[in-house]
């Protein structure tokens, strides 16, 4: 039971980080199944492979880079929409361990689903900060949700608990805001 809970917790942290940054959870959850911190479902080794481990860090880069540059962070919110949710569903499902057929694939969709709640509150305040700066505090939002990514990722792995509190928190203050009536 306590394995079946830190793989959900797990999972929690890297379908919220997804929704920031989606290939750096992809890319954390293959080195830590390369170097052993975490051990991913039958199938799913191939996120430990060499030249998966390349693509994904070279996706990451770009992302990370382009994230920084005006109209080009809006192109990757928008392919972000439909690449978020399918990276969060191959990230949950690595770190399913022990959880049996079909649980592990339901679970994983939901946890796409739920990044795309991340990721319309990312691009929500994206387009206020648009509006409000022309762009220019845009670069600023984009290495505060680099940083909360890395640290989502970095919990997921290694506090897995604490990932599960930290979005737990984060989604009820998001939801108390919401039911008050402020954006």
């Amino acid at each position: 039971m306590t394995n079946l809970l830190l793989a959900f917790a797990t999972g929690v942290g890297l379908a919220a980080a997804t929704g920031l940054r989606a290939f750096l959870p992809l890319l954390a959850v293959g080195l830590a199944g390369r170097h052993g911190l975490l051990h991913l479902r039958p199938g799913m080794e191939w996120l430990e492979s060499d030249s998966a481990l390349w693509s994904l860090a070279t996706a990451t880069t770009l992302e990370l880079i382009g994230d920084k540059v005006p109209v080009v962070d809006h192109a990757l919110d928008a392919l972000g929409t439909i690449v978020r949710p399918v990276a969060a569903w191959i990230a949950t499902y690595a770190v399913f361990q022990g959880w049996g057929t079909p649980w592990a694939q339901l679970l994983a969709v939901a946890m796409g689903l739920g990044t795309l709640a991340v990721h319309g509150a990312k691009a929500h305040t994206r387009l206020g900060s648009t509006a409000l700066s022309l762009g220019h505090a845009n670069p600023i939002l984009s290495v505060v949700e680099d940083a909360i990514a890395l640290a989502l990722v970095a919990a997921a792995i290694l506090l897995p608990l604490v990932a599960l509190a930290f979005v737990t928190v984060v989604v009820m203050a998001y939801a108390r805001r919401r039911a008050r009536g402020v954006t």
